[in-house]
């Protein structure tokens, strides 16, 4: 059922979408899905290199000492944490990552950038830049930047 199709079921004050409400919804929806293929394609490509291990490295490379403790890790890439484990296992393997006992607690493990990863990347920016902007900010164009982000935070934050 399309949430435009009008139903006498309806609890008082919730009213169906109109058809530019429905339009936008499901443009976001189909951005949801297609967005991070795309970009994910692009580092594949041309770095050999995945949205999520970039990810892990920017996430590590912006925090405090290059180091986050790997359940927050997994929080910011939206990742299980045995998903992260088994990604930070392979970018320690590839030296772009070391995992170190947290000193505050001896139960968990932090993430740490290693100076190879932080090389990594760099090496990955550009392409990742490009990608960005060639799916997203080229089809911005006059748009107030700074109102689209409050907005589209305040979604993200209300979900």
């Amino acid at each position: 059922m399309s949430a435009t199709s009008p139903d006498p079921g309806l609890p008082p004050g919730l009213n169906a979408l109109s058809e530019s409400e429905e339009a936008v919804m499901r443009a976001f929806g189909r951005i949801l899905l297609v967005l991070p293929r795309a970009m994910n394609a692009d580092l594949e490509a041309e770095q050999r290199m995945s949205l999520s291990e970039y990810s892990v490295l920017r996430h590590l490379s912006e925090s405090p000492h290059r180091r986050m403790r790997m359940s927050e890790l997994a929080q910011a890439c939206d990742m299980s944490l045995s998903g992260m484990t088994r990604l930070a296992a392979k970018l320690e393997t590839l030296g772009f990552v070391k995992r170190v006992k947290c000193d505050e607690d001896a139960r968990g493990w932090n993430a740490v950038l290693t100076d190879k990863g932080l090389a990594r990347l760099r090496e990955a920016w550009p392409a990742h830049l490009s990608s960005v902007r060639r799916h997203i900010f080229d089809h911005l164009g006059d748009l107030d930047l700074d109102a689209l982000a409050k907005t589209l935070n305040k979604i993200a934050g209300d979900a």
